[in-house]
């Protein structure tokens, strides 16, 4: 029997429906309800109206991962269970599959999204409210909503037409190590930022460049600090400290 795929009325119905993932958490089984919905036209594509018991206990199982990598996981368990149909010997089932990408998926949608894409955006978005533009909260919402919606349609794309070829493309997109080069770009604009806008805080002040000098030796030993493994939240509550003892003595 030849393998059947989904239209792309099926696909887009997914689409919008995976926004939804998150509309209905349980303490059990978590996602279980969000998944389950969002394949659900991909299964009336591949069974019909009346889906069998065993396929409806088969997806309303445990489910959880990042909301960003749900499509991918979902096209790529329709493909699988397309493969099944058509009586092709699988080398893993619709469970093991899940079982083995939630978590990985989950983690690197947290590091990438969280952990990333988000304080980069909010930290743009500032950079532009600096300068009394209106157009930061839009700059923010475009630069944090466009990577996740695209990531949605391409995974969901992705494992229609790879199914567990998809997990190597991943692979080789190194989610990982762009994650880490986010985060690092946010650690630089964020140090622009407030030189920024302590200049424009000391414009009309009358302090010397000298005192720009001085200060360089303790950001240095901020930065050695934070390389040591200085927690993020030590370093803040010295730096807050700091400044309150150099207002009184100043």
């Amino acid at each position: 029997m030849k393998e059947r795929g989904l239209s792309w009325l099926t696909l887009t119905r997914m689409y919008l429906r995976s926004f939804l993932l998150q509309a209905s958490w349980n303490f059990e089984k978590l996602q279980n309800l969000g998944f389950f919905y969002l394949i659900l036209p991909g299964l009336h594509s591949l069974y019909g109206d009346e889906l069998p018991e065993e396929v409806c206990r088969r997806h309303g199982g445990y489910f959880n991962t990042h909301p960003c990598f749900a499509p991918l996981v979902a096209a790529t368990v329709l493909r699988l269970e397309a493969r099944s149909l058509a009586g092709e010997d699988l080398a893993v089932d619709v469970e093991t599959y899940k079982s083995m990408v939630m978590a990985p998926f989950a983690a690197m949608g947290d590091a990438l999204f969280w952990g990333g894409i988000r304080p980069l955006a909010a930290l743009i978005g500032l950079l532009v409210a600096s300068q009394g533009s209106l157009w930061a909260p839009v700059v923010f919402l475009v630069l944090f909503n466009l990577p996740h919606l695209v990531l949605r349609g391409g995974g969901l794309l992705l494992g229609h037409m790879q199914g567990l070829n998809a997990i190597e493309t991943v692979q080789k997109c190194r989610l990982p190590d762009l994650a880490i080069r986010l985060k690092e770009s946010t650690t630089i604009l964020i140090g622009i930022l407030c030189a920024y806008l302590s200049y424009k805080g000391c414009e009309h002040q009358s302090l010397s460049v000298v005192w720009g000098f001085v200060l360089l030796p303790v950001v240095l030993l901020f930065a050695w600090m934070a390389h040591k493994g200085v927690t993020s939240l030590f370093l803040v509550l010295l730096t807050t400290s700091s400044l309150l003892l150099l207002a009184l003595l100043f």
